[in-house]
């Protein structure tokens, strides 16, 4: 009987409170030119970078902790994971207009494909999925054509009918 086996690739990196976030983007994008759907897919890696600047950004702001990334390629999604060291999940809240702040986690629903949080024993992960189109896997099947975004044809995250684990739930609103 043969085993079959998964192939990922990854790559792990702790970023400091100061200065990590910039240094954050830049190392990410260097590990991202590596994978074979990069070169053909720009939006889909600014959409990371982005992604990772404001998870980055949340980890030192508001747990004051360095922020460790992991980044995994399993051949259909790029996981994104940044651990710090608070246990308490961030929440997507509405900013009021003029505030600088508060759209972190909105922006990274709208960026990637699902977000997970859990919390651990020592503080949290938050982890978002990033499927490339190339990989020939519609991403978000689940959705509704409805929720695609309109700037690349992949569907939003995450909105207003996901929890935080990314599973459907009804809308209170």
């Amino acid at each position: 009987m043969g085993a079959t086996g998964v192939k990922a690739k990854g790559w792990a990196h702790s970023f400091p409170v100061s200065g990590g976030v910039h240094a954050g983007r830049r190392w990410t994008r260097r590990q991202l030119e590596s994978l074979p759907w990069t070169a053909d897919e720009p939006e889909t890696v600014d959409a990371v970078v982005l992604a990772v600047s404001e998870l980055l950004t949340n980890a030192h702001i508001h747990a004051q902790s360095d922020a460790h990334l992991i980044l995994t390629w399993d051949g259909d999604c790029l996981h994104v994971s940044v651990h710090d060291e608070d246990p308490t999940l961030p929440r997507q809240r509405i900013p009021e207009p003029g505030e600088t702040s508060g759209r972190g986690v909105g922006i990274v629903r709208m960026l990637a494909d699902t977000l997970e949080m859990r919390c651990q024993r020592h503080g949290k992960t938050v982890s978002a999925c990033f499927r490339p189109a190339s990989t020939g896997r519609p991403a978000g099947t689940d959705r509704p054509p409805s929720t695609d975004r309109p700037d690349t044809g992949r569907p939003a995250a995450d909105g207003p009918g996901t929890d935080q684990s990314g599973t459907d739930r009804p809308d209170t609103d």
